[in-house]
């Protein structure tokens, strides 16, 4: 039977209980049921071909990255290891650090980062405009965003950016790092003026052969287009069954082919 050829899935980490992905720019973490091409989709078919199951692989989708950022994403391969994962996010036992460019000029150290600055708001859905707005507390739908910055590099108008996402609303990155007068490169939602250019998932299969590749095949791997500077570069948690912590990484080197000189070279020697 001839299989159907899929974008190629950076596979960070896989066991029993969790598949970790390198998720790229263009693709949605979960999506309509008319939508195939989503990394939930893609995950559950890389699970099905690889050990040759004759059903659908369960996939538990524990947290999402938007169709516009790229990096680290935890999915769940049991029920039990969804719930034990759910009930950490819930804490906020789950640590998420993020690297974005921002469109405007932070303060920074000479030679180190700035210190972290956290950054609390309220805020909630605006569903005409399908976006998240920063309202005051007594709004009925106000939900509290917490986060901490930290300001790597300068260059020009630009500014690297590191993130501490303490909780986890729709949007929250992007509408805070915007409220605060720096909107991410190429996040128009949100204000920002520059377009940005992310590399996206191939059509094509793996160099391999199979249906999904391994993290060093996407990374060689994809279609250049429209993004936003923001990339999930560390996800840290407890792993549901083996009970020790689990570090992920993904550098966002290999999904942002637009940057910087100063960045990239901050970020060779960073990450």
């Amino acid at each position: 039977m001839r299989l159907t050829p899929v974008p190629p899935l950076s596979v960070l980490y896989s066991d029993n209980h969790l598949l970790v992905v390198d998720k790229p720019v263009g693709i949605a973490t979960m999506g309509s049921p008319q939508e195939t091409q989503t990394i939930a989709r893609l995950a559950a078919l890389y699970l099905q071909r690889k050990y040759n199951k004759p059903g659908k692989a369960f996939i538990g989708v524990v947290s999402r990255l938007d169709r516009l950022v790229s990096g680290v994403l935890l999915l769940a391969r049991t029920s039990k290891a969804a719930s034990r994962i759910s009930e950490q996010l819930r804490q906020q036992s789950v640590e998420k650090f993020y690297m974005a460019i921002v469109e405007g000029r932070l303060p920074t150290s000479p030679g180190s980062p700035a210190a972290w600055r956290e950054v609390v708001d309220w805020v909630a859905k605006d569903e005409s405009a399908q976006r998240m707005r920063v309202v005051d507390e007594s709004h009925p739908q106000a939900q509290v965003a917490r986060l901490r910055i930290q300001p790597l590099a300068n260059s020009g108008e630009k500014s690297l950016v590191k993130i501490e996402l303490l909780t986890g609303r729709k949007h929250q990155i992007r509408l805070q790092l915007a409220e605060q007068g720096t909107p991410i490169w190429g996040d128009t939602k949100y204000g920002a003026r520059g377009r940005f250019v992310a590399r996206g998932p191939t059509p094509n299969r793996s160099s391999s052969g199979s249906p999904m590749g391994t993290a060093a095949e996407g990374r060689d791997a994809g279609n250049v287009g429209s993004g936003i500077a923001l990339h999930c570069q560390q996800l840290s948690l407890i792993h549901p069954t083996l009970k020790h912590t689990m570090v992920f990484e993904s550098s966002p080197l290999a999904h942002w082919p637009q940057m910087p000189a100063e960045f990239e070279k901050w970020l060779a020697v960073k990450t």
